[in-house]
């Protein structure tokens, strides 16, 4: 399956906006597109900043910045899926 053009997105994500609004979404479509949409934007920067660290020699800079990114992604995980992330305080 192709990946949507922008311009594609874009316009499914208004619609998906305004079945929201209008709570016209009885099979949750517009719900998960907007979902998948909010995560995958963190889920790509995970994939940008790993490529990065892997081709930059592995410094300790991107991998500070790879966890950051990881991190981002959780926290986005557990924001659309209505869930408290524990802490160990580790991280």
């Amino acid at each position: 399956m192709a990946k949507p053009t922008e311009e594609e997105l874009d316009s499914a994500i208004k619609m998906a906006i305004q079945m929201r609004e209008k709570k016209i979404d009885p099979f949750f479509v517009a719900q998960a597109l907007l979902s998948h949409n909010y995560r995958i934007k963190h889920l790509e920067e995970v994939f940008k900043t790993a490529d990065r660290y892997l081709n930059m020699g592995m410094s300790e800079r991107e991998r500070t910045n790879l966890l950051k990114a990881i991190e981002k992604a959780k926290d986005a995980e557990a924001h659309t899926s209505q869930e408290k992330r524990e802490s160990f305080g580790l991280e």
